[in-house]
């Protein structure tokens, strides 16, 4: 059920372990809001381009968003989405970028189906 979409840009292809990112990050999903491994889905997305405020170059982004059922407190939210930074960390190598890295746990919408 975790649906996890992670937005990375082009400039840190060699220096992010995405696979091994998606491995630890299952996990700690799963015990953090009670679900099943096997439920976590993470998706990336390669960003070609980046521009953040008046930089010309030398920026990168990096952006997790995980969508879960709706039921978890803010608090549980917040702890996870920390914890998830807190991660990255250990599957990014250093890179002579200005990296902008973020994170986001939200509820998914009440439309939100699975086959």
């Amino acid at each position: 059920m975790p649906q996890i979409t992670v937005d990375y840009s082009a400039e840190l292809d060699d220096s992010f372990d995405r696979r091994g990112f998606a491995l630890a990050l299952h996990p700690l999903v799963a015990e953090t809001v009670t679900t099943k491994i096997a439920g976590c889905k993470t998706r990336f997305r390669r960003i070609e381009e980046f521009v953040a405020g008046d930089a010309a170059t030398g920026d990168a982004v990096l952006n997790i968003s995980i969508a879960l059922l709706p039921g978890r407190t803010e608090e549980l939210k917040a702890q996870l989405t920390d914890s998830v930074l807190e991660l990255l960390a250990a599957h990014l190598k250093p890179v002579d970028v200005t990296v902008h890295a973020s994170a986001e746990t939200r509820d998914l919408d009440p439309s939100y189906r699975k086959r």
